[in-house]
């Protein structure tokens, strides 16, 4: 675990920034809080690997927690601020890999459609 800017960050992290093992380009720089533990990973392997316990996505009545930490400025953000747009910090503009879309589904349910 290294703490981020005052907060805990786990996983197999190599830098001050939230970067790991798994992910670690320029932009790799955003933890995200596990619903099923309230820890913050630097990503979803780094809590396969090391959490003994599976996650559990955070549900759309849930997006308002703060759940995504920025490795650039600390920024704590909520999760709809997050979704709102997943490419930069909202607080520094530093940029976010795009590729983290991807994997929303595992991280965030979706909204019912009716």
């Amino acid at each position: 675990m290294r703490r981020v800017y005052g907060i805990s960050v786990a996983g197999k992290i190599i830098d001050g920034q939230t970067r790991c093992t798994h992910y670690h380009s320029e932009n790799d720089i955003l933890a995200i809080k596990m619903r099923c533990c309230g820890t913050y990973y630097s990503c979803i392997t780094c809590h396969e690997e090391t959490a003994g316990h599976t996650h559990r996505r955070w549900r759309t009545d849930e997006f308002d927690e703060k759940a995504l930490l920025c490795g650039s400025c600390g920024h704590e953000m909520t999760i709809r601020e997050y979704l709102a747009d997943s490419s930069v910090c909202p607080h520094c503009g530093k940029r976010f890999n795009p590729g983290c879309r991807l994997h929303h589904h595992l991280y965030f349910e979706t909204e019912k459609k009716v």
